[in-house]
């Protein structure tokens, strides 16, 4: 497996589509991982296992787990109305229809609940579509989720979106990335931490995530990549972001949609509580009953088809897509997992009991997942089915 998957990667860092990647694949205590290329354009040192990466919308899984175990401390209710937290939500209004103009709306027919935060499906978000008058209202308030340092503090942000009208009314529609976020409020505000606090007393310490949070210390940032973007032309790399740039402080916003940065042996840890259940590291996060909703599908056929840009006909759970199809290799019905638009992905497949990582420093040119990625997928899948 090793060297199927280091070709798989030398061959996209040989044709300059990133500097730099690490790719691991783990079934039960055998870890197999991948270094290859440096962690920056310059060359100045090589990647490492330890190496540092923003993980963007990897972020999302983290971030619904903690929601969850808010849910088990008898916080919040998935069925509560999120406006008891975030009043700035209880009287949300609603485009007449999809295409229609941002002045043609109607009221919310119920509140938007927890559960709608959790499977994406409160009102807000991207859909396929980016061209609709709402959709183009939320783009002032929802930023590019790969560079969260843009973002007021929570209470202006919330504040605004407030005023952009919903696309669809609550639990209707799955919709990308702003429930992530306001997932991250939700959070700070039910459980009276900050968001970057409650992960590191939940998650990152009980699991032994020493390099994982919102912010790199500077102790820890000759181990951090460099972050780039795809130049105009083919196999050319433009600079985003450098180790002592944005993520050198924690931001206004800290992201639950797309914060954190990370290392492929944290992500690791995180993944193999899932996988186990909830439990990990001697510690119990969560139950298995709320794993099994964290990674049960909960889209309609509908639903899943109007999110087909970021979904690619798959499903839903919470914080993550479930795959419901055998569409291509890699898509294990149960498959469980996300991608990160610096470039990262991670899953886990519960029916061969594998979990996938690859971390790269490279945006994602659009939601597509590029042919790296499709590769890793492609790689990883032949590999736990020998």
């Amino acid at each position: 497996m090793t060297s199927t998957l280091y070709d798989t990667l030398r061959r996209h860092l040989d044709e300059g589509s990133v500097p730099g990647a690490v790719g691991l694949v783990a079934r039960g205590d055998d870890v197999e991982v991948v270094a290859v290329g440096s962690v920056d354009a310059d060359g100045s040192a090589p990647i490492a296992r330890d190496s540092v990466f923003r993980i963007a919308s990897i972020t999302k899984p983290v971030t619904a787990a903690a929601v969850l175990m808010l849910v088990e401390d008898g916080r919040i209710g998935l069925d509560d109305p999120v406006d008891a937290w975030l009043p700035e939500l209880s009287e949300p209004m609603v485009v007449r229809t999809p295409a229609g103009p941002l002045d043609d709306l109607v009221p919310a027919v119920r509140p938007i609940t927890v559960e709608d935060l959790l499977s994406s499906r409160a009102g807000w978000g991207f859909p396929s579509d980016f061209s609709l008058p709402a959709v183009g209202a939320l783009f002032e308030v929802q930023k590019d989720g790969r560079a969260p340092q843009e973002y007021p503090d929570p209470d202006t942000w919330v504040a605004a979106l407030a005023r952009v009208p919903l696309l669809y009314q609550p639990g209707e529609a799955w919709l990308y990335q702003t429930c992530s976020d306001l997932q991250g409020v939700l959070l700070a505000r039910a459980s009276g931490r900050t968001l970057p606090e409650f992960l590191a007393e939940r998650i990152f310490e009980p699991l032994g995530m020493t390099d994982t949070g919102f912010e790199v210390p500077a102790a820890k940032r000759h181990r951090f990549t460099s972050y780039y973007r795809p130049g105009p032309d083919e196999g050319t790399l433009e600079p985003a972001d450098t180790p002592d740039g944005d993520w050198s402080r924690v931001p206004a916003f800290p992201s639950g949609g797309g914060g954190l940065a990370s290392t492929a042996d944290d992500y690791l840890a995180f993944a193999r509580m899932l996988l186990n259940g909830g439990g990990g590291n001697g510690h119990r996060l969560l139950s298995p009953t709320s794993v099994s909703r964290m990674t049960t599908n909960h889209l309609t056929a509908a639903q899943r088809e109007l999110g087909a840009l970021f979904l690619e006909g798959q499903g839903w759970g919470y914080g993550g897509q479930v795959d419901v199809t055998p569409a291509e290799p890699w898509n294990v019905p149960g498959r469980y997992g996300w991608v990160g638009g610096t470039g990262t992905t991670a899953h886990i497949v519960p029916p061969t009991g594998t979990i996938t990582i690859l971390l790269t420093q490279v945006a994602m040119r659009n939601p597509v997942p590029p042919p790296l990625m499709r590769d890793f997928w492609n790689c990883t899948a032949s590999a736990a089915q020998r």
